[in-house]
């Protein structure tokens, strides 16, 4: 039975990189079916509805799902669209890889992961807005921080660096960070692992300052994207950078990006980020050399001068997708 994929280009900049992704994913997917799925401002100014209970089955229906990037306007009556979709989904694990693909002066690589909780924190979507007073929960659960714990701790096994895991909290302000530094560390005891608690203030400027010092970071919704946003930094800006959202049973990949309406329609988006998402669906689906392989090309390319504005170049969005594919190609025909 072949792989259903759910493709969402979404807003901005979203049709434009994707497609590139597609491209990636259409070459070592020969048999997949790729079924588009509108959702986005766009869909809500036509029919009010942004992201419908149809849309969502659509989505479960599913092996995995493709995404670009959501305008959410500010307007109390539209509802986020990837808060939606990961409550929905039990998304509760995002995953977002720091790597560079330049070296340090001293030849290393930056290479962490930072594994943010998905569905609870400041993003539980539990608001109350008024005119004088507006105010979201901030949730904290021992169930919730345990499974986010249990993924950090696996991905630090699996990547057999330095078997520590890195906690980002802010335990003297919020006491609710507490409880999930407290069920991190129970946790990583139990897997063999050591941890070290970092205020998340602090940890933002160590990990730019000393980014091989670091493997895995697990940290709570509100700070794991902050902080990833931070670490775009080390790779050359948030159009490097991608995510995948796992949960135990659905998978959604998506530039950590957004929608960045003021260059949409350029033609000078980077699709890096929204392609290395799809190598990250191929490391999902077992394809863990073909993921290395696009991300090998992404290199290549870039440290001979072939990219986007962004980073120097002069390659447009389709440009850079289109030699991708031709170093791919050239690649795979070396191996056989």
């Amino acid at each position: 039975m072949s792989l259903r994929i759910a493709v969402v280009k979404g807003d901005g900049i979203g049709p434009e990189v994707i497609p590139e992704a597609q491209k990636i994913l259409e070459h070592f997917l020969t048999d997949a079916d790729f079924f588009e799925v509108e959702l986005g401002l766009a869909k809500w100014e036509k029919t009010g509805s942004a992201c419908s209970p149809d849309d969502i089955r659509e989505l479960k229906g599913a092996d995995a799902i493709i995404f670009g990037a959501v305008t959410t306007p500010p307007d109390p009556d539209y509802r986020s669209v990837l808060l939606q979709i990961r409550h929905e989904l039990d998304l509760y694990a995002n995953l977002r890889p720091i790597r560079s693909l330049r070296p340090n002066p001293d030849g290393s690589f930056v290479d962490m992961m930072i594994v943010r909780e998905n569905t609870e924190g400041l993003y539980s979507g539990i608001e109350e807005i008024g005119t004088e007073r507006s105010t979201t929960l901030r949730v904290v659960t021992k169930a919730g921080s345990r499974r986010i714990a249990e993924k950090a701790c696996s991905l630090v096994l699996e990547r057999d660096r330095n078997h520590q895991l890195v906690i980002g909290y802010k335990g003297n302000v919020l006491k609710s960070d507490l409880l999930f530094r407290d069920t991190c560390s129970e946790v990583a005891s139990s897997f063999g692992i050591q941890t070290k608690a970092v205020f998340i203030d602090a940890l933002c400027l160590d990990v730019l300052q000393h980014p091989n010092n670091y493997d895995v970071i697990v940290t709570t919704n509100m700070f794991g994207d902050i902080l990833s946003d931070v670490c775009g930094y080390l790779t050359g800006g948030l159009g490097m950078l991608p995510s995948a959202n796992i949960g135990d049973t659905h998978a959604f990949f998506e530039p950590v990006h957004g929608s960045a309406p003021d260059i949409a329609g350029k033609g000078i988006a980077n699709p890096v980020a929204a392609v290395r998402s799809a190598a990250m669906m191929l490391e999902y689906f077992g394809m863990k050399q073909q993921a290395c392989l696009v991300e090998e090309s992404i290199a290549d390319l870039i440290n001979s001068g072939v990219c986007t504005p962004d980073l120097g170049g002069c390659e447009s969005t389709s440009s850079f997708g289109s030699r991708l594919i031709a170093v791919v190609c050239k690649k795979e025909e070396r191996k056989i």
